[in-house]
């Protein structure tokens, strides 16, 4: 018998890069882990219609770059 294995997992740094990008430590690792969950959530509650495939996020210092990969941008952009 096999093991199951997490396809995402088993391909995260080969072949599929992480969804976030980004190091903290202690309690601010705690809290950026929230608040991408928070912007995740809704950014899919706001763009269900968009077909919206993969949200990536970079955070410097103090700034948080999203990235959008939809099936339609004109939906996203406006």
């Amino acid at each position: 018998m096999g093991q199951k294995v997490n396809p995402i997992g088993l391909r995260v740094g080969v072949i599929r890069t992480w969804d976030s990008r980004w190091f903290a430590k202690g309690p601010q690792y705690v809290a950026n882990l929230h608040e991408d969950f928070k912007l995740r959530k809704y950014i899919k509650d706001k763009l269900k219609h968009a077909g919206v495939a993969k949200i990536e996020m970079e955070r410097a210092a103090n700034k948080v770059k999203i990235i959008i990969l939809t099936a339609r941008p004109g939906v996203v952009i406006g």
